[in-house]
């Protein structure tokens, strides 16, 4: 670690304290009060759902790392305003050098990087200290994915990166009984070393050409110093540190985030590449570049999961941003234009269709629905087949949508707009055909179809009470009573239901899923065996699918793999684990106030790279 004084400067942005009000108008009325006095940028947003925590190895919902992407940050990262998306060093000073062969990769960490400060960062007279950011920081984040005691989500990831010896210095720890032992994180990994105090050398073994978009996504492998994880322990969640633009200054979970300005952040000018032809991109690159980051001194995050006063808000002011709640796109871009009465206030709107797909899942395990047999396989066919998309995105999405063909996701490799499948196909007379066929049929006359057995056919779907899902209920429970089959629907809160899922306890749930990486293979872990529990959901096992998925993994780029790709996910589709809907367009609004925005495709950090003129914000002015 480096130590050096705090200058006079740094410790009074420390000093800087915040209030915490309970409601959205006390919310509202805390930015104006904390602005004034301190003078600061004030960026207010809402989520629709709640966070879970903010350890990257322990998150994969998008909310919570959305907040990790703001404190952690990435090694390499994409261009903001380039399309399409690439590549560039953050932390790193170029992009990793590889061998011939892409086994090894080395990379350079800049120095000059420290963490927020942290009261962990004491020297031994008790005195706080600047911790530079070092090699051996990103060998320990790898390494804390490895170790069982973590209980790390994206394992399964990190594992398939293939780094030699991380999966081998798990299965040391990961014992039980008189042979159980703690995770090691003294004893080098081959794989993994820091060459010097800012080079890290990866060891793979096989080679990888995609490798460096393993280092982009700060929500999941951030930068983190190993004396705050072990100083924090089980609250590490709560105590994120890292060396972001931003640190978390308050959480009240569920309800309400505060980020302010991490004072020891470098000094990183506003850059970007946008194409000779982009002209939004070449304003925004005009009146941005070379600013010093963070512009945004304060972010104000309020979780308001019902659509309604999530909408009042921002039309109140009282939000900066808005991504449009479905049930208000009729009233605010109607016909994908922005609503005259929001245009006349200056209001400023984009439709973006996102790399982000929304799909249903059945319980491969479930003894009702789940299983290879042709019976289970009927049955799923035929629930999907029933299902009316068209009047999902209509009526559901106020159509921000469009029907899906496959798990692929645009902007992803491997995704082809003109491929049709049966996930596309809506088809009532179908479903209930193959539902006859294998004998799931009314057997007591109540209207509702049996199982072959004659046992009760009763589809429960988790669903969340919001005003979203509550429609989407009724829409589906409409498409199978159709077909004969009963749905009843179980409510809770989403995180409740994420962890329910995992734990393979839900026969039914509807979920979304965003990419973070313009690698088509990402989307397809939702089906990769040795990931059931993290990211497959539906715990679809199939040894097929597994050699199609290994046999992609590392080849390079190009109409191979490609087809590879999609070959994978026609088995998807051939045995129904998911039906995919849709993949979603996004409407964003945003106040007059605030400018500098363009919505990230693959990536979460974009918020300390706005800007807010607080001399026109109403309640600052």
């Amino acid at each position: 670690m480096s130590a050096r004084p705090i200058k006079r400067r740094e410790a009074l942005g420390l000093a800087a304290a915040g209030l915490a009000l309970p409601g959205l108008e006390a919310w509202a009325a805390n930015s104006k009060v904390e602005a004034d006095a301190a003078g600061q940028k004030v960026l207010r947003v809402v989520f629709p759902v709640a966070e879970t925590g903010f350890d990257p190895p322990k998150v994969q919902d998008l909310y919570s790392r959305i907040i990790t992407a703001h404190i952690y940050e990435t090694f390499l990262e994409y261009d903001h305003l380039a399309r399409p998306p690439k590549l560039r060093p953050n932390l790193a000073v170029a992009l990793p050098e590889h061998s011939a062969d892409y086994k090894v990769w080395t990379l350079k960490i800049r120095p000059g990087v420290y963490f927020a400060p942290d009261a962990v960062f004491k020297d031994k007279a008790g005195l706080p200290y600047k911790r530079e950011l070092v090699a051996q920081d990103l060998v320990y984040a790898f390494q804390r994915f490895a170790d069982p005691a973590t209980r790390a989500l994206s394992w399964s990831t990190v594992e398939e990166i293939g780094i030699v010896g991380l999966a081998e210095s798990r299965a040391r720890a990961n014992k039980t009984g008189k042979d159980a032992k703690a995770y090691d994180y003294d004893t080098p990994i081959e794989g993994i070393k820091a060459l010097d105090r800012h080079t890290v050398q990866f060891i793979l073994a096989r080679g990888n050409p995609r490798f460096p978009s393993n280092l982009v996504d700060g929500g999941w492998v951030g930068a983190v110093a190993r004396e705050v994880v072990e100083f924090y322990g089980d609250k590490i969640s709560e105590h994120p540190v890292g060396t972001g633009p931003y640190r978390l200054a308050k959480w009240r979970r569920s309800s309400q985030i505060v980020l302010e300005r991490n004072p020891n952040y470098r000094d990183k000018p506003w850059d970007a590449d946008p194409e000779p032809d982009d002209a939004e991109g070449q304003a925004i690159a005009k009146a941005f570049r070379g600013r010093l980051l963070p512009i945004i001194d304060r972010v104000e995050i309020q979780v308001i999961e019902e659509a309604q006063p999530r909408y009042l808000s921002f039309v109140n002011q009282q939000l900066d941003i808005l991504a449009v709640p479905q049930e208000f796109v009729p009233t605010a871009t109607p016909g994908g234009v922005l609503a005259p009465n929001l245009k006349k206030k200056g209001i400023q709107a984009w439709r973006v269709l996102l790399p982000n797909v929304q799909m249903a899942f059945f319980n491969m395990e479930n003894p009702l629905v789940g299983g290879l047999e042709p019976h289970k396989v009927a049955l799923r066919r035929a629930v999907w087949l029933s299902m009316n998309v068209e009047r999902y995105v209509r009526l559901g999405f106020r159509g921000q949508a469009v029907q899906a063909q496959s798990i692929l996701i645009p902007y992803t490799t491997g995704y082809d707009a003109k491929v049709r499948t049966e996930n596309g196909e809506y088809s009532p007379a179908r479903a209930k055909a193959l539902l006859d066929l294998y004998g799931y049929v009314d057997k007591d006359g109540d209207g509702y179809r049996e199982t072959p057995d004659g046992q009760p056919l009763v589809i429960e779907c988790a669903t969340q009470p919001e005003g979203l899902s509550r429609q989407l209920d009724e829409l589906m429970k409409k498409d199978l009573d159709a077909i004969g089959v009963k749905v009843e629907f179980k409510p809770a809160k989403w995180p409740e239901n994420l962890k329910a899922a995992r734990a393979g306890k839900l026969m039914m749930w509807r979920v979304g899923s965003q990419a973070s990486v313009t690698d088509g293979q990402e989307i397809l872990q939702r089906l990769h065996g040795p990931q059931v529990g993290q990211g497959n959901l539906a715990r679809f096992k199939l040894p097929a699918f597994d050699a199609v998925y290994a046999q992609a993994l590392n080849m390079p780029d190009g109409p191979e793999r490609n087809a590879l790709l999609q070959q994978a996910a026609k088995i998807a589709v051939a045995y129904g684990p998911y039906k995919v809907y849709l993949f979603q367009y996004t409407d964003v609004l945003a106040q007059p106030w605030v400018s500098g925005y363009r919505r990230p495709l693959f990536w979460q950090g974009l918020w300390h790279m706005l800007d807010v003129d607080m001399r026109h914000r109403p309640d600052t002015a």
